[in-house]
């Protein structure tokens, strides 16, 4: 692959691009880049307020399109990126890219091995984020619908029958408080989905740490994940015991498997991508039931 040119407003940003990643070309405009350049694939990586239009431009000339997560500002958003999408010859994939950790993938196949999920837990904590302290909420949705999405998403991802389907949710029971320091913000949810699997979220910011862990459970079987630092621990057990076994990398596409690989398989070979719009449009509706407290949504 070949990185053909960058387009970003501040010229700062612009100029240490630049130099950092060196593509053959860089714009102020997006438009002008789209307008100049012959691209096959574009990663629209902006701030949530922004992406929209992007994305509908880059969708409406028939590119392949990678889109930052949350996609967009509000599931409407995300919808109208979909109902382009379906119109266009690009295909998007939304880079939610938890699924995506090799790791992370193995675990899924050892789930599917023993009939599915039955009941998946996730935290997701951080310190003090000044964005979502003093930050605009013009330019940005609630930390669960921007940020933790990332565990929201691998929650129903992990419930579902199958790597290419996650599970759809048919209720809620979700608290949803701030806290009494800027950018406190306290999430608590227990999700149910129509497969019969349960799942709880739990997501907490200006706590002590960046926390990022999940379990997964299936009969005679689980799986608990540390996925806080680039360094991810797995440990697993089976009918009791500790189950004392490699997670098999290789079949899920090595340890450097991550959502590009699988976007340009997918392009080369005509499939759709695992996290996109479609689906991604119901990981929205889900943060957002979460964000708002839901208690009981059908």
């Amino acid at each position: 692959m070949m990185l053909a040119a960058v387009a970003e407003i501040n010229p700062d940003r612009l100029e240490e691009a630049r130099k950092e990643y060196a593509p053959e070309q860089v714009f102020s405009n997006y438009r002008e880049m789209l307008d100049v350049c012959q691209l096959d694939v574009v990663y629209v990586e902006t701030m949530p307020a922004h992406l929209t239009e992007i994305v509908l431009d880059c969708l409406e000339r028939d590119l392949h399109t990678s889109i930052e997560k949350p996609v967009g500002m509000s599931s409407q958003e995300a919808e109208r990126m979909l109902a382009s999408s379906e119109k266009s010859n690009g295909k998007t994939i939304v880079s939610v890219n938890r699924r995506y950790y090799p790791e992370v993938l193995a675990v899924k196949n050892l789930i599917l091995e023993h009939g599915g999920a039955v009941h998946v837990s996730a935290t997701y904590n951080k310190g003090l984020i000044p964005l979502f302290a003093y930050g605009s909420e013009d330019a940005i949705p609630s930390p669960i619908i921007c940020d933790a999405i990332h565990h929201v998403d691998l929650i129903r991802w992990l419930a579902g029958p199958s790597l290419e389907e996650p599970a759809d949710f048919d209720e809620v029971f979700a608290y949803s408080r701030k806290g009494n320091h800027p950018g406190s913000f306290h999430y608590n949810a227990i999700i149910h989905f129509t497969n019969e699997c349960n799942a709880v979220m739990m997501s907490h910011y200006t706590v002590g740490s960046r926390i990022q862990r999940i379990e997964v459970h299936a009969d005679s079987f689980s799986a608990y994940l540390d996925l806080t630092n680039s360094i991810r621990k797995t440990e697993l057990y089976e009918s009791g015991s500790p189950l004392e076994i490699q997670l098999d990398l290789d079949s899920v596409g090595g340890r450097d498997f991550n959502e590009t690989r699988h976007f340009v398989e997918c392009i080369r070979k005509d499939k759709e991508p695992w996290s996109g719009l479609k689906d991604l449009v119901k990981t929205m509706q889900l943060c957002e039931a979460i964000d708002q407290g839901i208690k009981g949504f059908e």
